[in-house]
């Protein structure tokens, strides 16, 4: 798969193409000039009313050392008539895992190790529970409202069963409860309650871009600013939503300079903390 041609027949002549929220030359620079071959891990989200999908994966490149990593990727496309005409991708390498801690894998090794999506995620919503667009896409956003500048006392939707996987781990099953001082399994709501105040300043550019009716599902690209440590995480997440609450919650992280843009927003939409329902 490496230096192989991108096949025009499948973009169009103007279609546009980022990488971590910078511009590229379609097929001759960055990830998919260097890719090796697909992962395992492979997460699809349909939107047919917007024509877009949505995905969430991993694959395989080969490193300036000539050694093969694993990467965790999220990936929109938008399709006019036949052809592909914006290509979105956040790629997260081994040198972007958030911990130093040696019991916490690379991105793309932790999400490679998942497998395969839950069976929550491919369950569909029974038709008379099915929600609107507005609905789902509302509900998700109370995620990131909850967790700016959290103080404990917000609106969280979450199932009692809700789990949370952030570049493929289980951030609920050994939370650190400040309370007790004693680690254990967490649900998301006490979470926030508790051990998540004050930890994301800003939850910015929301952009909410598919969304997957039958099965409950919301795709979205946001920002988590941390002002006192001077980066921002930009981030791809799923949100399976039953009922309007939240019931299970899929990220890949990419750590990135304080207050980058998508390379999709205007400045303005890039600060902006309120919903992005991308069309």
């Amino acid at each position: 798969m490496r230096d192989a041609k991108v096949d025009p027949t499948l973009f169009a002549r103007e279609a546009k193409f980022t990488e971590n929220g910078i511009q590229l030359p379609l097929g001759d620079e960055g990830l998919w000039h260097s890719m090796s071959a697909l992962g395992t891990y492979k997460f699809i989200v349909p939107d047919i009313e917007t024509q877009q999908v949505a995905f969430l994966g991993t694959v395989r490149a080969e490193n300036r050392d000539g050694k093969e990593d694993v990467i965790a990727i999220a990936l929109r496309l938008k399709i006019r008539g036949d052809r592909i005409t914006e290509i979105e991708q956040l790629a997260s390498r081994p040198d972007d895992t958030n911990s130093s801690r040696n019991d916490i894998p690379p991105t793309g090794v932790g999400v490679e190790k998942m497998g395969r999506p839950h069976p929550l995620f491919t369950t569909p919503i029974p038709v008379a529970q099915r929600q609107t667009r507005e609905e789902l896409v509302r509900t998700a956003n109370y995620y990131f409202t909850g967790l700016q500048r959290n103080d404990g006392r917000g609106y969280y939707p979450f199932t009692d069963d809700c789990i949370r996987f952030e570049n493929g781990m289980d951030v609920l099953a050994n939370a650190l409860d400040p309370a007790t001082g004693k680690r254990g399994r967490m649900t998301c709501k006490y979470q926030f309650e508790a051990a998540l105040k004050n930890i994301v300043s800003r939850v910015r550019d929301r952009r909410f871009v598919a969304v997957d009716r039958e099965r409950g599902i919301v795709f979205a690209f946001a920002f988590f600013d941390h002002e006192r440590l001077n980066w921002t995480w930009q981030l791809g997440e799923l949100f399976r939503i039953e009922n309007g609450q939240i019931r299970r919650i899929e990220a890949i992280f990419h750590r990135a300079p304080y207050g980058i843009n998508s390379g999709w927003s205007t400045y303005e939409q890039g600060l902006s903390d309120q919903i992005q329902d991308i069309r």
